[in-house]
């Protein structure tokens, strides 16, 4: 019987009996936090977690800077020349530029300081189901928390097609459909389109309108640039090349907007017809519905109408809540990269008992295997092992009729005897009947 622990009494020193003990202090309550100062992602946050931004936020100073440099380059330009005699004509551009630019920066922003459509980790695995139809070819989650069952892949109904979610080892959660994880901010992200660099956050469901926005916009402010710093060229009249020699900095903005424009106006393009076919930049790559009808489709009237005309959904994590900081609150994973997989290169199972050894020692096999049936081997083992006893014991008879093999003989010529023996050649001639 295995001994029970003693508990720890606090006995009092001012004459109390021995057996009167004082019961343990309370367990304090746990200290709370904000979830974004203990967020498990690696998302950035400012003004107390009302604005979110991604790992990579920093880009966005040069972002602003390739921006708002040229922009103020051409309202400076064209403050410049109001003076002359087309200073009415250079008011409505001034104003026209300025408008763009601050529409731009406020698009850029929106993008980037928004959550991007983040879904809630789990602070542990899902229960598993035992209503999983069981395949010899299904893989399953394999986590540090015993008995977990779980399927890495489940099949739901989307507009009456069969669509894969998958189960994140991170997270903790079955993605839901469109969803997926951003390795660089380490979380999941509804309708994930992907990870801009340029705004330094993921593009999801709740900043996908604001990105569309941004690059259409920054496309219009390249076109606007351009075509209006010709036109200061060109009306000075006379030669060209002299009018270009006189006017170097609209050359350098024509120069520069030109470069820019084919990379901001090929990218709205690019998602312009993402936007009608109701894909995204995630799924485009991957050729996903390239043989398969897209389930997501509304014509191109209804996807557009989807994209510029639906309520953004509210954030499904509130940074700003208080929780408690322990082991069960604080949302981590308890999963790890060299624990993901079906079976560890270090791990052996137990067939008999339905249980696998590692270093948990306690968890169990799929029911795929659990459900084997092994009464059939103990008999044929059995018969295997009777007839290699008698195989032997035949063997052992045949050996003790047979003499020992003498060391100082060469064995050659003793095994040459033993044939001859076996085969009547050579016997005694005491022994021959034959007439002489």
């Amino acid at each position: 019987m295995s001994r029970k622990k003693s508990q720890v009494w606090d006995v009092s020193s001012n004459g109390m009996d021995d057996d009167t003990a004082v019961a343990p202090p309370p367990k304090p309550s746990p200290e709370k936090e904000r979830l974004y100062l203990v967020w498990q992602g690696n998302n950035k946050f400012l003004c107390g977690g009302r604005i979110v931004f991604g790992h990579d936020a920093a880009s966005l100073f040069l972002t602003s800077f390739l921006i708002g440099c040229p922009a103020l380059t051409f309202c400076i330009r064209m403050l410049v020349t109001m003076k002359g005699e087309h200073g009415h004509y250079d008011y409505p551009v001034l104003t026209g530029g300025i408008i763009l630019t601050v529409l731009d920066f406020t698009f850029l922003y929106l993008t980037s300081g928004r959550d991007p459509g983040i879904i809630p980790r789990n602070s542990r695995p899902p229960d598993s189901d035992e209503a999983y139809d069981v395949s010899g070819s299904m893989e399953w989650v394999n986590n540090k928390a015993s008995s977990l069952r779980i399927p890495r892949i489940k099949d739901v109904q989307v507009n009456g097609h069969v669509v894969k979610v998958k189960f994140c080892d991170t997270c903790l959660l079955y993605r839901p459909p469109r969803a997926s994880h951003c390795s660089i901010c380490n979380n999941c992200v509804q309708k994930f389109d992907h990870h801009c660099p340029w705004v330094g956050q993921c593009i999801g469901l709740r900043n996908y309108p604001f990105f569309i926005l941004f690059i259409s916009s920054s496309t219009f402010l390249c076109v606007y640039v351009f075509v209006f710093s010709w036109i200061n060229i060109l009306r000075q009249g006379g030669n060209l090349w002299r009018a270009m020699g006189h006017d170097i900095v609209s050359v350098i903005l024509i120069v520069y907007c030109f470069v820019a424009v084919w990379f901001v106006g090929g990218l709205t393009v690019f998602h312009i017809y993402l936007i009608c076919t109701n894909q995204t930049t995630y799924e485009n790559f991957r050729y996903r519905y390239d043989k398969n009808e897209n389930p997501f489709t509304k014509g191109v009237l209804g996807n557009l109408k989807e994209v510029f005309c639906s309520r953004i959904p509210p954030s499904m994590v509130n940074f700003r809540a208080w929780v408690s900081i322990d082991d069960d609150t604080v949302m981590g994973s308890i999963a790890s990269e060299s624990n993901r997989g079906f079976i560890g290169s270090k791990e052996k199972f137990d067939m008999e008992r339905g249980s696998k050894f590692g270093k948990d020692g306690n968890m169990m096999v799929p029911s795929i295997l659990q459900k084997l049936d092994y009464s059939g081997i103990d008999d044929k083992m059995k018969k295997k092992n009777l007839g290699s006893s008698d195989f032997d014991d035949n063997l052992k008879r045949k050996a003790a009729d047979e003499p020992a093999l003498n060391p100082f003989i060469f064995p050659i010529g003793q095994e040459q005897r033993r044939l001859q023996g076996s085969s009547g050649i050579g016997v005694n001639s005491t022994n021959d009947k034959r007439p002489q």
